[in-house]
């Protein structure tokens, strides 16, 4: 398959034969990107700001497509589904997804440990975004395996194009999450700094 990979900073490439995606757990499933974007915080992976990047990482973590294979525990997702997938993985089985705090999953960070001591605390994990929050392909390629897929992947209407349910993944929570955090009356008045997509949708 092609696949935008990180080759060191200021060097991300479209490579070509890059090997596909299997399944390896029974709740995995495998989706066929058919459209990505490129959020702010990718800038930092090309400006190696931030560590954790290995020669030919998968990059991108806003993606949706449409599901090519499942494993034989997910329930929820069938062949041919249209899916977006949220940039978090997350378990929904451990104390902090119980609890709602899913960028905090207790498991889906492979390299816990070396999250634990770089940031102080772990993330879940991230697709396509360093080692440091597991290591895991990102999206911007033409198959993903999505891991924990029974759980984060949204199911999409027939009808509604990519262009419109796309940001579901990432940016247009942020933005709602910031409004919703600064629990916004009707009264206030409010100032947004910030021009990029995020303080839009915020």
């Amino acid at each position: 398959m092609r696949a935008l990979r990180w080759h060191g900073k200021h060097d991300i490439r479209c490579d070509n034969h890059v090997p596909d995606p299997s399944i390896e757990d029974p709740r995995d499933a495998i989706i066929k990107v058919s459209s990505c974007a490129i959020c702010g915080s990718d800038l930092h992976l090309y400006d190696g700001f931030m560590p954790g990047m290995k020669h030919g990482d998968i990059v991108g973590h806003e993606f949706m497509g449409e599901v090519m294979e499942v494993g034989s525990a997910n329930k929820k997702l069938k062949v041919g589904d249209r899916v977006v997938v949220p940039f978090t993985i997350v378990c929904g089985e451990c104390d902090q997804c119980r609890r709602g705090n899913f960028s905090v999953c207790e498991r889906t960070n492979r390299n816990k440990d070396i999250a634990d001591k770089v940031f102080g605390h772990t993330t879940a994990g991230l697709y396509g975004y360093t080692h440091l929050t597991g290591g895991y392909a990102g999206g911007q390629a033409e198959y993903v395996r999505v891991p924990y897929a029974d759980v984060g992947p949204v199911v999409i209407p027939n009808g509604l194009t990519d262009e419109q349910v796309l940001f579901l993944g990432d940016i247009l929570p942020t933005g709602w999450q910031a409004a919703a955090q600064c629990d916004i009356q009707p009264t206030d008045t409010v100032a947004v700094w910030g021009a990029g997509p995020v303080g839009q949708f915020a």
